[in-house]
């Protein structure tokens, strides 16, 4: 029986799945996931994550208080950390995490991020050798994995489009970089004016196939796992490639076709070239990348990109913390008011002990016996009306 293109490729090259949502990944059992926070979001307003949620926002309350811009950032790192826990429930591999990327050109920022990430996973009893942190490749990213490295925290260099990018990544000791393959079609295509390219002759596809060569040929240790594709043909040239980062929709094609699969890139090639090396210092990194119009755009717009996605699900979280804020105030009202209401203590407010107004007791005396019980105030009291001094005129 004939292998599917999934099974083919798994054989030569470690299957990621680019999502956050567990049924995904419990589908296709990949050894790896990556999330980042648009996957977090899309996650974060399915029905079946609520409590997911929830329990980040209510962890986070507690941790920092009542302060609302305090309780979304952190909340948004348990969530991050919950999904990555949940996640490597399901896989046996890594799963990665990101990094604000509003802290991109913040070296100490991203350092300390890092650590507070691992260490959430580390409470969660998560060995940090299963967590690759991931940081944006800016020179200022790629120094604070080199100390991260030193830390023993495992970095993911992401947003990476440029051979300088991947050469600098690789002389620090970071653990993985990844090359965004459909970006790089993407500005090439818009540049050009070329409205389509051969498999072969993706730009994406060259500059990931560049960048595993050069490091195969001079033994860097550094991981490559392409990411971002556009079509299927982008993955089949890259079969064989350290790592490959796929959507559940290409996962599934992949799993669907039936198809003979040759491994593109492997390591007996790749050291047989004749490549020169180049080495790498600040100077010529920030040469190189401003000399590098389409790395240089590409940086800067995911960065963009990366930190609006976290805008919005910091709005979304806000949203649900209000929510829950509206949902405990009346039972917290109600509980109060039940106390200063009844004031025999023998757990119902008669009419007697009622001092509001004959409209809002029998409103509140749903069975209409007379007594108004802890249950009948939590369930009929409004947040307005708490609002309104327990109802008193």
């Amino acid at each position: 029986m004939s292998k599917n293109l999934y099974e083919q490729l798994s054989e030569m090259t470690i299957v990621v799945a680019d999502t956050g949502d567990l049924r995904s990944i419990e589908k296709f059992k990949p050894r790896d996931a990556t999330t980042n926070p648009s996957l977090i979001t899309a996650a974060a307003q399915m029905t079946e994550y609520s409590d997911v949620v929830d329990a980040a926002l209510r962890r986070a309350g507690e941790e920092v208080g009542n302060y609302p811009d305090a309780v979304v950032d952190r909340a948004i790192d348990r969530l991050s950390v919950e999904f990555g826990t949940r996640i490597l429930n399901i896989v046996s591999g890594r799963v990665s995490t990101e990094v604000d990327a509003r802290l991109s050109y913040d070296m100490d920022g991203t350092i300390d991020k890092a650590h507070e990430l691992i260490g959430y996973y580390e409470e969660a009893g998560i060995n940090r050798e299963r967590v690759l942190i991931k940081i944006a490749s800016t020179w200022e990213g790629i120094c604070a994995a080199e100390q991260l490295e030193k830390d023993g925290i495992h970095c993911n260099l992401t947003l990476l489009f440029g051979l300088h990018q991947a050469v600098a990544c690789a002389q620090v000791g970071v653990t993985l970089v990844s090359p965004f393959v459909g970006r790089i079609l993407d500005w090439h295509k818009n540049d050009t004016g070329t409205a389509s390219y051969p498999p072969e002759k993706d730009p994406g596809v060259i500059s990931v196939t560049a960048i595993y060569n050069y490091y195969k040929r001079f033994g860097y240790k550094t991981e490559v796992m392409g990411a971002s594709f556009r079509n299927l043909y982008e993955i089949r040239e890259l079969a064989g490639c350290d790592l490959l980062t796929i959507s559940p929709n290409f996962l599934a094609e992949l799993r669907e076709t039936e198809d003979e699969l040759p491994r593109k890139l492997n390591p007996p090639h790749a050291k047989s070239l004749q490549i020169d090396k180049i080495t790498i210092d600040e100077a010529a990194f920030r040469q190189m990348h401003e000399q590098d119009r389409m790395s240089n755009e590409k940086l800067s717009e995911g960065i963009a990109g990366f930190s609006k996605a976290i805008v919005a699900l910091e709005r979304l979280l806000a949203n649900r913390l209000a929510e829950l804020d509206r949902q405990r105030k009346p039972n917290r009202c109600a509980e109060d008011m039940f106390t200063v209401f009844d004031l025999d203590g023998d757990g119902v407010i008669t009419r007697e002990e009622w001092t509001g107004t004959d409209v809002v007791f029998d409103a509140l005396d749903v069975d209409h016996d007379g007594k108004i019980t802890p249950g009948e105030l939590a369930a009929g009291i409004g947040f307005a009306f708490c609002l309104n001094d327990g109802g008193r005129q």
